[in-house]
């Protein structure tokens, strides 16, 4: 995982690969980590209108060839953490809300 990257693969449990498309990345000084909001690749809206997002920290490593883009993904760990993406994630909308009025 690299900040600016577009698509990340992500392996699950039972080792099924999906692809999914980032939405954007950021850094929290507050906890120390850098963060990636991700959604699949195709995915359509449910009856509200929205698309499930997904949310991991994230460490970059120099390995280009992992399954994630030169990097790990690690879980949310905490309510706080959640807290704060959820926050990041609101302003984000906000301001392609305002973009696209433009």
């Amino acid at each position: 995982m690299e900040h600016g990257q577009e698509h990340i693969t992500v392996v699950d449990e039972n080792g099924n690969e999906q692809l999914f498309e980032v939405l954007f990345t950021f850094d929290s000084e507050e906890f120390g980590k850098s963060y990636v909001l991700y959604f699949p690749v195709g995915a359509e809206e449910d009856d509200e209108g929205e698309i499930e997002i997904h949310a991991s920290s994230f460490t970059e490593t120099e390995d280009s060839d992992s399954a994630v883009g030169g990097g790990e993904l690690r879980p949310v760990e905490t309510d706080e953490e959640w807290d704060m993406i959820e926050e990041m994630l609101n302003t984000f909308l906000d301001e392609e809300e305002e973009n696209e009025e433009v």
